[in-house]
């Protein structure tokens, strides 16, 4: 299986599936001397963990990441960054509740697509890899990419911009950051967030699901960060993006809304403010020929409903190649929404740093 490594001056390596022993990260490209403990990283997993409310699969994980190589006596000596999630729900009794199911087509999952490709020794156990479980250790890995665009003044806030066609007006960035953690929906306006509750429970009460729209913004990303042409910064956010599993869309600024508009209402203006260039709207969401504008990066993503829901299903039975159904007899979640806004924002945390250390590493920009 390739696939497991993103970056490239900063990079991420990830292993593990859902029931295994444990996720592992190898994380290169961190200086010496970097602060990093363990509760740097905890802060961001327990965000991300199951179990913390009535629209959460009721799964419990501790998410305690484990740094095992790379740091000395609290700071980063330069080494790869070895981490280690244990998966303490992996009980052998739990996975022999799938052994019924594991040549079913679960609706909506990966488990067709991965029969397919690797055939009967798969790990078929909530389908192994391509389970939701597998992004602690992006978290993980997000946390310590967070903390060094800090240093730089890079801020990234994500929340629940739709829920089940339910909607969250647009707001100022100051008002989203304040109350983007709002519990359990993490929408920062309270009364579409009560709404939002009530549309998941009512998907919970009938066995069903319900998706939406997670909204990120990188809030202090300079100018200049982002390569032309295959590694632009807009392209390599929306690959990293849509690795994660049930994003089905990506927009970056007005997005599709783009479609409908004349060219004299797309541009955004730029304008003089003090000693540096700013722009009047922001519809580009931050970036222009793939580099960064200095205006805040606006990226938003479709989930689509959770797969894993109580109805029955038709499907097919893979290894006697006949009809079958299928009801989940295990956790479910109404939603995975509000569960997404750690993973989102590690993602682009993930890929900012990483832009970044290559604009460091190269700066093109020349005295006159």
């Amino acid at each position: 299986m390739l696939g497991n490594t993103l970056g490239r001056a900063f990079r991420l390596t990830t292993a593990g599936e859902a029931f295994g022993t444990a996720l592992v990260g190898i994380v290169e490209g961190v200086p010496a001397g970097f602060p990093l403990t363990e509760a740097d990283l905890q802060g961001d997993l327990d965000r991300r963990k199951p179990g913390q409310s009535e629209i959460s699969t009721p799964r419990v994980e501790s998410d305690r990441a484990r740094i095992l190589s790379g740091t000395l006596d609290g700071h980063t000596t330069g080494a790869p960054i070895g981490l280690v999630i244990d998966n303490e729900w992996a009980t052998p009794e739990r996975i022999a509740a799938y052994v019924d199911e594991k040549d079913v087509i679960k609706p909506g999952h990966a488990t067709y697509t991965y029969f397919a490709k690797f055939g009967p020794r798969r790990d078929w156990v909530a389908d192994g890899r391509a389970n939701g479980r597998e992004t602690a250790m992006r978290v993980a890995a997000g946390a310590i990419a967070k903390k060094l665009l800090a240093e730089r003044g890079v801020e990234i806030v994500a929340y629940t911009k739709v829920l089940g066609a339910i909607r969250c007006p647009d707001m100022a960035y100051e008002q989203i950051r304040a109350g983007a953690e709002s519990p359990p929906i993490r929408c920062p306006h309270p009364e579409t967030g009560r709404q939002m509750l009530e549309r998941a429970r009512e998907a919970k009460a009938s066995g069903d699901s319900v998706g939406g729209i997670v909204e990120a913004i990188a809030h202090g990303v300079p100018v200049g960060w982002g390569e032309p042409v295959f590694d632009k910064l807009d392209a390599n956010l929306a690959r990293a993006l849509m690795s994660i599993g049930s994003v089905k869309g990506i927009e970056v600024g007005a997005g599709f809304g783009v479609s409908e508009m004349l060219g004299s209402e797309n541009n955004d203006v730029p304008v003089v403010e003090g000693d540096r260039v700013r722009f009047e709207t922001n519809h580009a969401g931050g970036i222009l020929g793939g580099i960064s504008t200095g205006e805040d990066i606006v990226l938003r993503l479709a989930v689509k409903p959770t797969p894993t829901i109580a109805l029955e299903q038709r499907t097919v039975d893979m290894d006697a190649m006949e009809p079958s159904t299928f009801r989940c007899r295990t956790a479910t979640d109404p939603t995975i929404v509000p569960r997404m806004i750690p993973i989102v924002e590690a993602m682009v945390a993930l890929v900012l740093i990483d832009h970044a250390m290559l604009a460091e590493a190269q700066d093109h920009r020349k005295e006159p």
